[in-house]
């Protein structure tokens, strides 16, 4: 194991993980480009033509100490449209998957997001950031959400939080994230039926898709209540 940052690192097994399935893609695909976490700093950020995105361990932190909930996300694009995308909890036995106007699953049964009837009975999960130097802004949120909904979580495995939204486990989720936090994560969510949204601008260069900033998955019954009151 090895410090990607004071508060964050990357495993043998993130590393291992990473080359696995980079290499079968390249063996199938091999004219396709793939965007990873571990290899993002080379990563040209162009997302044109087929791009496979990956999280080889979205979790590192629980998966060290032995917590189950970690996940492996794989997600596939054309031209900065997710077309396909899966999020796999292999200390759980549960891998979520979505294509493209096809649908939810969670080991092959169909999934749909809770229904709350408000805010004030909805469990919201959300994350920090592992650079601390503006702590401020994840501090605000947590506050708001806890004057407004019923209870919080933090599981530091934002792939798994998205698919819980997706399947009815956490009624919302909220965190500023990256490309590989939420291309399947995303996917499989709004193919369930959750909505999304940003509280930031997406830039012009980056596919709506393919954008973390302040982004929020919730149920539809509260999604314009979470968004107002984040705002």
């Amino acid at each position: 194991m090895r410090d990607k940052g004071k508060t964050d690192v990357v495993s043998a097994a993130d590393l291992e993980a990473d080359r696995v399935i980079s290499a079968a893609i390249r063996t199938a695909f091999p004219d396709h480009r793939i965007l990873s976490e571990e290899g993002a700093q080379t990563h040209s950020f162009d997302y044109s033509g087929p791009l496979w995105i990956i999280d080889p361990i979205d979790g590192t932190a629980n998966y060290v100490r032995g917590h189950p909930y970690f996940g492996i996300s794989v997600a596939f694009a054309l031209d900065g449209v997710v077309v396909a995308g899966c999020v796999h909890a292999p200390a759980l036995a549960e891998t979520f998957v979505a294509t493209k106007h096809g649908g939810a699953t969670l080991n092959g049964t169909i999934i749909s997001p809770s229904s709350p009837n408000g805010l004030i009975r909805s469990v919201v999960s959300t994350g920090f950031p592992h650079d601390k130097s503006d702590i401020e802004k994840p501090l605000r949120r947590v506050r708001a959400l806890l004057e407004s909904c019923q209870d919080i979580r933090r599981s530091a495995s934002p792939v798994l939080d998205i698919a819980y939204v997706a399947m009815g486990r956490l009624d919302a989720h909220t965190e500023t994230l990256f490309a590989w936090d939420v291309a399947a994560a995303g996917l499989i969510a709004t193919e369930a039926g959750a909505q999304r949204g940003n509280l930031e601008a997406v830039p012009i260069n980056v596919p709506v898709d393919l954008f973390g900033g302040e982004v929020v998955f919730s149920a539809p019954s509260i999604f314009q209540e979470l968004m107002a009151q984040l705002a």
